[in-house]
Parts: structure tokens; sequence; C-alpha cells
């Protein structure tokens, strides 16, 4: 892995250079090992906070850790393209606007103990335009090279916080064109409900159910290219206990197998039918 500069990332896209690197501000890393008509995001793994917001923070690193979205990146580090953030989302979120990715209350919270200074904001809000300078030309890139591409936005959430019983997977696709890609978005939900978990783990998946897809990262990408396909894709972080904080990895491995093989086989099935 290199350290880069985003404008030296571009320009390695626009190259088509095959590459692994880290922003040179290290808020984000992208992996390029072929260039291929789908790529992987896991926009909300990063688990970063810069010392300055430590003590104007309200709350702990665990508290922190339980909001982000922790493996999501290595279920998917075996695929081709993948660009992951670094930084926790109580910095910045990568999946809000520029307006509102610097949160003041979330989650019901208030986050500060007193406003953040315009220094401070401005420093997370450059990461963010950074990381969506990269998302725009390795779409570009990949529209015009392929004609059509498919990108899997992966994220977790917490199930034991809701209070009935929710899917291991939810897809939310109230900001695609669902008359479109219908049968893909169908493909893949049943794709992952035929996932076998360790543990007795269910694998049950639906669309919608606790999620609709209503992030920036898919809009942003959905109302610049027409011809990608985003699947916000949640798993429920029964990889985890997420309460006291302990990873299982054997259930991380399994999804990571498992996406492995799924991922290429769905993107390819959908390139087959929108490819120009």
């Amino acid at each position: 892995m290199e350290k880069l500069s985003v404008q030296q990332i571009i320009q390695n896209i626009k190259d088509e250079i095959i590459f692994e690197a880290v922003a040179s501000d290290y808020s984000f890393t992208i992996k390029i090992s072929a260039y291929v008509p789908y790529a992987c995001g896991a926009i909300h793994d990063g688990h970063q906070f810069r010392k300055e917001l430590w003590e104007p923070c309200l709350h702990t690193e665990y508290e922190r850790w339980y909001e982000e979205d922790p493996e999501t990146k290595n279920m998917v580090q075996s695929l081709p393209i993948v660009i992951a953030g670094c930084d926790s989302r109580f910095e910045y979120d990568l999946n809000r606007g520029p307006d509102e990715a610097v949160f003041v209350t979330a989650w019901g919270k208030q986050l500060w103990k007193y406003p953040l200074t315009e220094a401070i904001i401005s420093k997370s809000l450059e990461k963010h335009a950074n990381f969506y300078k990269v998302v725009y030309a390795l779409i570009e890139t990949l529209e015009s090279k392929f004609g059509f591409c498919t990108v899997y936005d992966m994220h977790s959430y917490n199930w034991k916080r809701w209070d009935r019983e929710v899917p291991t997977w939810n897809l939310g696709t109230s900001n695609i064109d669902n008359q479109r890609f219908g049968n893909a978005i169908e493909q893949w939900r049943l794709s992952l409900s035929e996932i076998q978990f360790p543990n007795g783990i269910k694998s049950t998946s639906k669309i919608n159910d606790t999620f609709q897809g209503n992030g920036y990262f898919l809009k942003y990408i959905t109302q610049n290219f027409k011809n990608t396909l985003v699947l916000a894709t949640e798993i429920a972080k029964v990889y985890c206990d997420e309460y006291e904080q302990i990873i299982f990895p054997e259930v991380v491995s399994t999804g990571e197998r498992e996406l492995k093989e799924r991922i290429p086989k769905h993107a390819l099935e959908t390139y087959n039918i929108f490819k120009p």
C-alpha cells in the first residue's frame, strides 16, 4: 500500500493503474486490483478520531464504535475494487451530505460539550469533499470503460436495539429505480438469504425493513451516474456482541468468504443484463 494525494489517486484511476493506497491525510483507503464493472464501499468502517476532538466529544470510544460499522471493509477486502473510510462518522459522516456531515446531535444525543470551531469543521469537510472527488473519478471511469457498473454499499446495524425481529440482511432501495433494477435487487436479496453462518445464526434478508437506503453515498452516485446501480446492503451485527464490543472472527470470515463469491457472481449477471 502507498500513501498518495487525492490528485495522485484520481490520476491513477483515470490511467486505469492497478494500485492500493491510503489518502495522504489517512482519511480513506482504496484498492484496485483489477478494473471490473463493480465496486465495494465500506464508508462507515473507520474508527479513527483525531485528537483535537477528544476533549469536546461527550461520548466514549465504545459509544463511537457502537454507531460505526466495524468489519465491513474486512468482509469485502477480497474483492477487486474497495473504497473504505478510515475516520469515525463521529468526526464527519460520509453517508450525509456536506451540509450535515458534521453532527451536532445524532441518534438522539448531543455530541459535543460546546460548538466546534469553524477551523475544526472545515478540516473534516475537506476530507469529506476529497473522498467524493475520488468516488466521482472511480465511477466515471468504470461507467466509461464498461457502460454499466454496480456498487455494493456495505453497512451494518445494531439489531439488538430493535424491539421486534429484524433481518440479518437489509437492502435499502427507496432511492434507486426499482422498476429498472427490481430483478437485480431481488436476486441480491435472495443470494444473501442463502448464506450459512456458524453458531446457528440465521441469514434472513429483506428489502426496506429496517433502513430504506437514504444515504448520501447512494444518492450521490445515483444522481451523478445513470448507469450505476448502488445496492445499500446492511448486515445486522450478528458478527459481534454489540454491547460487549467483542468481534466474532469466525462469523466475519464466513461473511468475507461468501461475499467473495456472491458479489462477483451477482455483479456479472447484472452487468450482462444492463451492459450497452
